[in-house]
């Protein structure tokens, strides 16, 4: 009973620890824009840097080879959507970091549940039916939008915290380029999960799209070495270790957690819903490691909402998408 008890509890675990590594990214993004660094350098050298230890994990899984010749049968369509769903999607939470803590900077990015689920019309669906396989263009999933207006109510009650200590041009650009992030990342993400199909795993896409992405991160790194010079040693270390520990660790966790509940839509949700945590770990990190200010009662009501939101809507999903997939096969 108790094996049995955590092997229920080990993809929650995974899923959890994941959360905590990934909110490194908005801790040290901070503490790289309080120590001087150059946003520019902060969003650059994450990617460069993820390069040699993804290649270092595809080549140990002897996949390299097949990976380049995926690549090179569309290399545009790599680089356009790699450019967007890379690209435009860290180089804005940089740039917004430089107006707004990294606790914000999170809670703001759960708002991607809901840029998400408005690109699903802009996406054709495959299903696996007893009769055959059908292709339908997606749907907005309307209880899932009306679970995400509790993720959105979050974010409002934080934000309005911010308003009484910034001024709206800082409040619109820690907003704004988060908002432009939350659609690029899954829209790119998706493109290149339709292109890849069933013939590359999820490593081998992430360092495709890593290494696609290289021109637009060394053209950001020229400007910001013609702009304000090279990076700081602190810089570039700070770097090494979101690249290590958001791209690589957090990532690998999160994979292995949804692998060991493939199948269960249940499961599945509750590993996804622990994603949530980041706005828990982002406030602890900055509290212990940066000494920010503590937030408000205001900001921690609405991230509690936010990771309220993400739960119920993660569930409110993944049941719906199971009674269609009932409803279609009969």
């Amino acid at each position: 009973m108790k094996q049995i008890e955590v092997r229920n509890l080990r993809p929650v675990f995974l899923g959890t620890c994941a959360a905590f590594f990934f909110a490194f990214t908005f801790i040290l993004n901070r503490a790289m824009e309080l120590s001087g660094g150059n946003w520019v350098w902060s969003a650059s050298l994450r990617y460069i840097f993820m390069v040699p230890f993804l290649l270092l994990i595809v080549i140990s899984k002897k996949k390299l080879r097949s990976l380049l010749q995926v690549m090179k049968e569309n290399s545009g369509t790599w680089f356009l959507w790699s450019f967007v769903g890379f690209g435009l999607f860290y180089a804005p939470l940089c740039f917004a970091a430089a107006h707004a803590p990294g606790w914000i900077i999170a809670g703001t990015w759960q708002i991607t549940i809901i840029s998400g689920s408005l690109l699903a019309p802009f996406f054709i669906q495959t299903i696996q039916t007893p009769n055959g396989i059908l292709k339908k263009r997606g749907e907005i999933p309307i209880k899932g939008m009306g679970m995400s207006l509790i993720i959105l109510l979050g974010i409002i009650l934080m934000q309005m915290e911010q308003a009484k200590s910034l001024a709206v041009k800082d409040i619109l650009l820690g907003i704004i380029p988060v908002i432009v992030a939350s659609f690029a990342y899954p829209l790119g993400n998706r493109k290149m999960m339709e292109v890849c199909g069933d013939r590359l795993d999820a490593y081998q896409r992430v360092l495709g799209m890593t290494l696609a992405s290289l021109p637009f991160w060394f053209l950001l790194s020229l400007y910001g070495f013609f702009t304000t010079g090279a990076p700081s040693k602190e810089q570039t270390m700070q770097s090494i270790l979101v690249a290590i520990c958001s791209g690589v660790i957090a990532t690998i966790l999160f994979f292995k957690a949804t692998d060991m509940v493939r199948g269960d839509m249940q499961k599945l949700a509750t590993v996804e819903a622990t994603q949530s945590m980041e706005v828990l770990f982002a406030v602890i990190g900055e509290l212990v490691l940066l000494h920010s200010s503590f937030p408000s009662i205001l900001s921690w009501s609405g991230m509690f909402i936010i990771m309220l939101g993400m739960i119920a809507h993660s569930y409110v999903s993944h049941k719906g998408e199971m009674k269609h997939n009932q409803d279609i096969g009969t």
